[in-house]
């Protein structure tokens, strides 16, 4: 299937109650800069699971769906499902899930309705102002 990496973000302070928080799915075959994505959404105190194609990211779906937030994923994957694919078999499942798409090529076709694109390369605070703008929607 593929590499499915699980990471804690920052936890609550001492004394106080850890409160279960939903995580955002980091998609990308490249694993320099999939960690890059995890650490600074986790920076940003957000938690995340890494997966390096889009069926890893889809089983993860299926069997941890409440505990993901949002999705971030590259448009290239290796495996028969691409980015676009991914993002199109979420809007159906889970169609209110925000789901931003990246890629370092021109943006070929017309993506799922809702998902939004972020070119490569990224910046970092750019990742970091959309994941929150997408997940204060929820």
């Amino acid at each position: 299937m593929g590499t499915v990496t699980n990471t804690q973000g920052k936890g609550a302070n001492m004394g106080q109650a850890q409160q279960h928080r939903r995580a955002v799915l980091v998609v990308e075959d490249d694993a320099e800069l999939r960690r890059f994505a995890a650490r600074l959404l986790e920076d940003g105190e957000l938690d995340t699971i890494e997966c390096e194609s889009a069926e890893a990211a889809l089983a993860t779906m299926l069997i941890r769906g409440r505990d993901v937030a949002m999705i971030f994923a590259d448009i290239r994957l290796p495996g028969a499902m691409d980015g676009i694919d991914l993002a199109r078999e979420v809007r159906l499942r889970w169609p209110f899930l925000p789901v931003i798409l990246t890629s370092g090529y021109p943006r070929e076709g017309q993506l799922p309705l809702g998902v939004d694109f972020m070119s490569k390369p990224w910046q970092p605070l750019n990742l970091l102002v959309a994941a929150k703008q997408a997940l204060a929607c929820l």
